[in-house]
């Protein structure tokens, strides 16, 4: 009655959310959960999946690096149930649980385009997480739609992490052409990214419209309230737990089943209408 958790990061509050409505679900089944951290680093993911395995765990929820796929299917073979969230691996047959990053980036792109934005920068994740490569796809997908040039020196590659966001902000504010709109694809990043406006004193929406992501409780708080992409992390971590309860009670019915869901735009003031 326990199931195994492995998320890349124990300071990423997306992660950490989905893990706590996670565990809420298993809770209620009667069920355990160990979770563990593998800090973004493939070798100790492979020494955290064992762990669990060794452990004699029912079932695993788990957000791959996407760098330890045969061990991924060793337990899939054993019959062991997995659910992967946040990311999709090829070649592995197991359940997925997702939000629709590809049209979430697309609807915040559009969101400038709209107000006559065209210079749109974006502060993208790592370019082998397939999150980051969706949402830069939608990015790029707009700019498509609209007939407009993408220009490559505004698109910047992070790793999720504050400090990452506050660098590539000061880059994009010290490019030229200097983007008038920055969208920024996690949590995280959003917090570097105003700590650099606010210490550039950039303001915001007159000089920089910008838009972040899950960052719910900073958009309340930052001045003027913060546009961001709101992911449905209670929904993730409850379809990604219920799935798995499902296959343990040995239900195949739908498999593999992938879980798409929909996020959706908060508005606010931190985004202009260009004019002329």
């Amino acid at each position: 009655m326990t199931v195994g958790i492995l998320i890349p990061s124990l300071e990423n509050i997306f992660f950490t959310s989905i893990v706590s409505n996670i565990e809420n679900i298993l809770i209620q089944n009667g069920y355990s959960a160990i979770l563990c951290d593998y800090r973004e680093d493939e070798k100790l993911e492979k020494e955290k999946f064992d762990f669990l395995i060794n452990k004699l765990v029912d079932g695993i929820v788990m957000v791959p690096s996407g760098k330890n796929i045969e061990c991924i299917k060793g337990a899939i073979e054993k019959n062991i149930p997995i659910v992967l969230i946040d990311r999709m691996l090829k070649g592995i047959s197991c359940d997925v649980v997702l939000t629709d990053n590809l049209n979430a980036a697309y609807d915040a792109a559009e969101q400038f385009i709209m107000r006559g934005h065209k210079k749109i920068g974006i502060i993208s994740g790592p370019e082998n997480i397939y999150t980051a490569q969706e949402r830069l796809k939608g990015y790029l997908r707009v700019h498509e739609d609209y007939a407009m040039e993408v220009d490559r020196s505004l698109i910047k590659y992070g790793d999720y992490k504050i400090e990452s966001g506050y660098k590539l902000l000061l880059e994009l504010i010290d490019n030229n052409p200097r983007p008038t709109a920055v969208f920024v694809t996690n949590y995280e990043m959003t917090l570097g990214a105003i700590m650099a406006i606010n210490e550039r004193d950039i303001k915001v929406p007159e000089e920089l419209s910008i838009i972040g992501f899950d960052n719910i409780q900073m958009a309340k708080i930052v001045k003027p309230p913060l546009s961001i992409v709101v992911q449905p992390m209670q929904q993730i971590g409850e379809t990604a737990a219920e799935v798995l309860l499902k296959r343990l009670k040995g239900d195949r019915s739908n498999f593999p089943a992938i879980y798409r869901l929909k996020t959706e735009i908060l508005l606010k003031e931190s985004v202009s209408k260009l004019t002329g």
